[in-house]
């Protein structure tokens, strides 16, 4: 069940070729890209790796963006065809939006953390965001891990959708994630390489700062890697 409070929205866009150029600018831009619009209480501009992945090579053309706004109706302004969010979309080759509402938030994000606003849903997807700053003397050996991790993620049972994000390279990094259930996300987590992962991070305190959040989706639309969300 929702309750008042804080609506999250993420776009994932991948540029047509022509395009690559202005959603280079809009990273470069970083927040200011998204400035003066209404309701928006926090929000980031990502880059990705290469095809959406997590490795070190960039993506040339996909990008994300995590916004965070006061209300629904407010949400609704940024994601209305001819709203803010026009200018990615039609430049777009492939894009989809996702209106969620966390039910489960530690950490911070830039020194923001995020309230939850929603119950842990019975059925259904859930999402995941996993973000954190590396310390740099940690980022080698964070890498090192990096590769086992992200093929055990890419095969896990479950997993609708997953797409690594980022502020800077190699040090600002997130992963977003759509599962089918909250049993499927919780089996990958407790599991395998992501499992040691994290047991790493935090034994070797990779992390400056950190953020871990659990979503219940409102509001789906668009396709991903060729496939439809629901």
């Amino acid at each position: 069940m929702s309750r008042a409070g804080p609506i999250v929205v993420v776009a994932l866009i991948d540029f047509e070729p022509a395009a690559r150029l202005w959603g280079w600018s809009r990273i470069v831009m970083r927040e200011r890209a998204l400035s003066g619009i209404p309701g928006l209480r926090f929000a980031k501009v990502l880059g990705s790796g290469h095809e959406g992945g997590f490795g070190l090579r960039p993506s040339a053309s996909v990008q994300g963006l995590f916004c965070v706004f006061e209300t629904d109706a407010h949400a609704d302004g940024f994601l209305n065809q001819g709203g803010a969010l026009e200018p990615w979309r039609t430049r777009a080759r492939e894009w989809c939006t996702l209106r969620l509402r966390a039910y489960s938030s530690r950490g911070s994000w830039s020194g923001c953390a995020l309230p939850t606003s929603a119950d842990a849903p019975a059925t259904g997807p859930v999402a995941s965001l996993t973000r954190a700053s590396i310390h740099p003397s940690r980022a080698t050996a964070f890498w090192r891990m990096q590769p086992a991790a992200e093929r055990s993620l890419e095969s896990a049972a479950g997993v609708q959708l997953a797409v690594g994000l980022g502020e800077a390279p190699l040090l600002r990094q997130a992963t977003f994630s759509i599962w089918d259930s909250v049993s499927s996300m919780d089996a990958y987590a407790r599991s395998g390489a992501h499992q040691e992962a994290i047991v790493a991070a935090a034994r070797g305190k990779f992390f400056s700062e950190s953020m871990f959040v659990r979503f219940a989706p409102i509001d789906l639309q668009g396709s991903w890697k060729g496939r439809a969300l629901a």
